[in-house]
């Protein structure tokens, strides 16, 4: 996720020598000098004197002890911290940094590698306008952007967006398989599942219908679609999706809780 965000940035003209990664692997950091020409050290201490922004883009079992090191630089300079890490509640975070900052919660998707991702943010209290504007320019890098005003709604994001790249590729995964059972080839299937996909998106994304009613314009009475269709409602896709969000909500919310109890 470090990597698209950087990348993105970059290509959408933010100036390399603007940005710093922390990153305790050499390999890694070599890779990211390379590739994207920013500067990359290997630990924390004085690399956030100068900072506006600070960028938690690390896994959550690790944000405490990352947190806790990155204190005594944040409580005195005091920039925008921005966390992409999934599951950390911002009251979580004020407490390991010791004190009130501005914090923007971001909850993204792997999409985000291809610039198409989809982004959450949620803004504490402590963060100005100028501060929401500079963490949306930089999520929008990456893909389009949604603010959240109720941060309890993040762990739906997580469910839906979050978790959601997932449920579309085992959807894919079904279709290729049913496809080949009747009689398409591997590469067939694949291909026409895969472009299948991506066009329905463009769709819903770019046509100014809303989804339900580009699902009519393609649904001729007593056509091949409407049978298909009439299937999936027979076994109540509905409520099977339900039950899919509300499986991941329940679980996003039991990890925060276990997490922020470290």
């Amino acid at each position: 996720m470090a990597s698209s965000l950087i990348g993105g940035l970059i290509a959408g003209g933010f100036d390399a020598d603007c940005i710093t990664v922390v990153e305790i692997s050499a390999d890694k950091r070599r890779l990211l000098t390379q590739r994207f020409g920013v500067a990359a050290v290997g630990k924390i201490d004085g690399t956030l004197h100068n900072a506006d922004v600070v960028v938690f883009c690390i896994k959550p079992q690790q944000f405490k002890d990352v947190a806790q090191a990155s204190a005594r630089e944040i409580q005195a300079r005091k920039p925008l911290v921005i966390s992409i890490a999934a599951g950390i509640r911002t009251a979580d975070v004020q407490r390991w940094l010791g004190g009130s900052f501005a914090i923007v919660r971001a909850m993204s998707n792997t999409p985000a590698l291809v610039q198409t991702g989809a982004s959450a943010l949620f803004a504490n209290t402590d963060v100005s306008e100028a501060q929401r504007s500079h963490a949306e320019s930089l999520l929008r890098a990456v893909g389009i952007v949604e603010w959240i005003d109720d941060e309890a709604l993040m762990d739906v994001v997580t469910a839906l967006s979050g978790s959601g790249p997932a449920y579309f590729f085992r959807i894919m995964e079904g279709l290729e398989k049913a496809a080949e059972q009747l009689g398409l080839s591997k590469n067939a299937a694949h291909l026409l599942t895969i472009q299948t996909a991506l066009g329905a998106a463009k769709m819903a994304l770019e046509c100014e219908e809303d989804i339900a009613t580009l699902r009519q314009q393609v649904t001729s009475p007593g056509g091949t679609t409407e049978q298909g269709l009439k299937t999936m409602n027979e076994n109540n896709i509905d409520q099977l999706l339900l039950e899919v969000l509300q499986a991941a909500q329940r679980r996003a919310k039991e990890l925060a809780d276990q997490l922020g109890g470290r």
